[in-house]
């Protein structure tokens, strides 16, 4: 019988048949001689880190960002009249039985790389045990990443802690959130307290902490429980959580940047230059993806030089969410894509006109400095409202040869000219805004949340649940967090039914959107999706599918 760890090979680094017989191998890498030093056990956690990644960039969309993107009440699938797969998930229906086998192999993937890492730490020799200590660390953040990542996007999964082929049933979900803390906990204990980043693209302890916090947050709230459960420890308490929280706000060394909109490649010099009308009236300067961007806790990297073979080495999340197939002159700065999540209109009329994230975050077509000559119906859009976002979007420059992505010009010939896999911007996971909200969430307190609203350009206010709710859906806009909000807080069901009426067009035929009951559906699937026909397959049936689907 086929076992589920059949998908979570370690490619690139463990080849052959011989990765669990107790034999010399003398001509090939696999886990009787690999690795032997700690270069390859540094590209043994880059595997980790590969692996994590792709399961956000999945090349078919099918990922929790985009899936929580599109389910949320802050956008429509949108894409054109042949995306039906998408516009029945927003309704939660399944037309398309392995939509996400990708992305569970690919979870499954990291963790067995990472489990597979954490067996390996005594073959070679270290001569500093810190080093050691914070590799192991990074493993057991990522274990725990991916563990949450199954948890909120499909309810519960298998729980596998060996590199060993098993066929596990999936976990409870106290089992699956015991795990999650387990392992972060252990990447708190065991990474330093080092201020800020020690390398791009790598995680740290304020990284674990505030992935926790966020895991505790969803657990306590979806679950209605007091405290997240340990694996043989007992629990983790609030005020356990709301320590780490204080300690990344005190020690970390990241902040809030000043201005919000410095923040994302729109607002980079290379566009300004070209005569960006919002960029040069705002006077805005992209902080960049480097060490000067302070506010970033943890992002997954691009890289530059990407191909067919592997397009999941780009951003692909650029790809779906930019505006689909337009003239580029006519929407410079921005540049095209598949048209995927248009902005629920009733965002932009509920947000208030004075917060500086509005026009931040969202692109108005009717708005001259923003959008010279947009085309409605660009190749069929479906759900057009004549809003987009443009945190993740296709950001180009000017040039003397036409319009070009500004990572073209930033680094040459290693950029690939085709727009679909040409996008280099890091996916930000986690930044420190977060952390001050969440911190303010869990001990009920105005100071943090003030300190976003005060880079905001809003005053201070008293806290209160509504405020804490508006606060997060301004500033985390279109960052992959608002779905998982709406389902912790238990209101899901009454916000994703609001949409229902909105006006948009479909190919410029007027309409309104009709999503049905997704209040009932919310009840009916507990907000997760559905496991891949294919997994359950190969698991022989002891994998069972998400209630409701």
């Amino acid at each position: 019988m086929k076992k589920i760890i059949i998908f979570s090979v370690l490619a690139l680094l463990l080849t052959g048949c011989d990765s669990f017989l107790d034999t010399e191998n003398l001509t090939q890498k696999d886990t009787s001689n690999f690795p032997e030093n700690k270069e390859e056990m540094m590209a043994m956690l880059t595997g980790v880190y590969s692996a994590a990644r792709n399961m956000e960039m999945d090349e078919n969309a099918a990922s929790s960002f985009v899936v929580s993107e599109i389910l949320s009440d802050d956008r429509f699938t949108g894409g054109g009249p042949d995306d039906k797969n998408w516009a029945n998930l927003e309704k939660f229906v399944s037309t398309s039985p392995n939509m996400f086998d990708e992305t569970w192999a690919n979870a499954y993937k990291a963790i067995y790389r990472a489990n597979t890492l954490l067996l390996s730490l005594d073959k070679i020799q270290w001569d500093d045990p810190q080093e050691r200590s914070y590799i192991e660390g990074q493993a057991y953040f990522l274990r725990g990443y991916t563990y949450f990542y199954l948890a909120r996007f499909f309810g519960s999964a298998p729980i596998v802690l060996t590199p060993e082929p098993v066929n596990n049933p999936r976990a409870s979900a106290e089992e699956m959130y015991a795990q999650i803390a387990s392992d972060l906990k252990l990447a708190i204990e065991k990474m330093p307290s080092t201020p800020k980043v020690q390398e791009r693209g790598r995680a740290t302890k304020w990284a674990a902490q505030g992935i926790l916090a966020r895991a505790f947050l969803f657990y306590t709230g979806y679950y209605k429980k007091d405290s997240m459960p340990l694996v043989n420890e007992g629990s983790l308490t609030k005020a356990q959580v709301i320590s780490y929280l204080d300690d990344c706000i005190a020690n970390s060394g990241h902040d809030l940047y000043p201005d919000f909109r410095n923040l994302w490649p729109y607002s980079n010099l290379l566009s300004k230059r070209d005569g960006y009308k919002y960029s040069v009236n705002n006077d805005l300067q992209w902080a960049g993806e480097t060490g000067g961007n302070y506010e970033t806790v943890f992002a997954f990297q691009s890289i530059t030089k990407v191909t067919w073979d592997n397009p999941i080495d780009c951003n692909r999340l650029n790809l779906y969410f930019s505006i689909r197939e337009q003239d580029e002159a006519g929407i410079f700065p921005y540049g095209k894509g598949w048209g995927f999540g248009t902005v629920n209109s009733k965002l932009w009329d509920t947000w208030p006109a004075t917060d500086i994230r509005r026009k931040g975050s969202i692109i108005d077509v009717t708005d001259p400095n923003e959008m010279p000559d947009y085309q409605w119906a660009a190749d069929h859009q479906q759900h057009e409202t004549g809003f987009w976002q443009k945190k993740y979007v296709a950001v180009n420059v000017k040039t003397s040869s036409g319009y070009v992505n500004y990572s073209k010009e930033m680094f040459g010939e290693t950029v690939n000219d085709d727009y679909q896999i040409n996008n280099t911007q890091d996916l930000v996971v986690l930044r420190f805004a977060d952390i001050l909200l969440m911190a303010a969430e869990l001990k009920q307190d105005a100071g943090p949340l003030n300190l976003v609203r005060g880079r905001a350009g809003l005053g201070n206010i008293a806290y209160s649940e509504t405020a804490l709710r508006n606060e997060r859906r301004w500033e985390l806009a279109f960052e992959g967090i608002r779905y998982y909000d709406l389902l912790r807080w238990g209101i899901a069901g009454e916000a994703l039914n609001a949409q229902n009426g909105i006006e948009v067009k479909n190919d410029n035929a007027t309409a309104q959107m009709s999503l049905g009951d997704l209040a009932k559906r919310i009840t009916e699937t507990g907000g997760f999706m559905p496991i891949s026909q294919k997994q359950i397959s190969l698991s022989a049936g002891v994998l069972k599918q998400t209630p409701g689907w």
